[in-house]
């Protein structure tokens, strides 16, 4: 027998318990029928569920790793930095509903096309942003102050753009989550050494860190960082 229930700390966000027994986290569709990544979909009442596979989506391995801060919530405008081809983008999509929205930026040509061609042609809560995260006054004409960051980039600095990005779009008391890719920044360097050399640089531009989790077994090399952003301590 399928059941499901909300999740005990975050809003938007179920168990579901599938006929093998294994319970799994869900996100509400809000585009029925239409499958991102291959997902399992269960439809229960007059809702479809989208099992969220966290070797897929560092967001959710972040939750299954019990991370303290998960801002992401029904109704909240969240910037999202490296969309990359949307997995992830979907289900904060469906979080969010359609109270609030995402501003989802990529730059690479392919992905962003595939970003569109999966998700953004079926949720209207999705806008596309193809730009480079790391230059924001490019698109400042595109969007209003966010309530959250989201960032997943995969560059040699990853700190900084999203400190750049908070200085002109984050909500003072907002919310940021950074998935740091310890490899692209520096293979010379133990990534605990990464993590912490990324989280200074967070907290001299004004955040205050709430949570660092690594992110093994669902992705090895990568912690998520939360922290809340004070505008007049930057």
């Amino acid at each position: 027998m399928v059941t499901v229930e909300p999740h005990e700390r975050f809003s938007g966000i179920y168990w579901i318990t599938l006929e093998d027994g294994i319970r799994r986290l869900a996100t509400i569709s809000f585009a029925p029928g239409i499958k991102v990544y291959g997902e399992i979909t269960v439809n229960i009442g007059d809702k479809e569920y989208r099992v969220w596979n966290p070797y897929r989506s560092k967001l959710a391995a972040s939750i299954l790793k019990e991370v303290s801060l998960m801002p992401i919530k029904p109704g909240s405008k969240v910037l999202y930095l490296g969309a990359s081809t949307g997995t992830t983008v979907s289900h904060v999509s469906d979080i969010v509903g359609d109270q609030g929205i995402v501003y989802a930026v990529e730059f690479a040509p392919r992905v962003a096309r595939e970003l569109i061609e999966k998700v953004v042609k079926y949720r209207s809560n999705v806008i596309p942003i193809y730009q480079d995260a790391t230059q924001p006054h490019n698109y400042s004409a595109l969007l209003d102050e966010v309530d959250i960051i989201y960032c997943d980039i995969a560059q040699p600095q990853q700190a900084k753009p999203l400190a750049d990005n908070a200085d002109l779009y984050l909500a003072d008391g907002g919310s940021i989550m950074l998935a740091i890719k310890a490899m692209s920044i520096d293979v010379t360097k133990e990534p605990s050494e990464t993590y912490k050399k990324e989280m200074k640089i967070l907290e001299q531009r004004g955040f205050n860190i709430i949570d660092a989790i690594h992110l093994e077994p669902y992705d090895k090399d990568h912690a998520m960082i939360t922290a809340r952003y004070s505008r007049k301590s930057s």
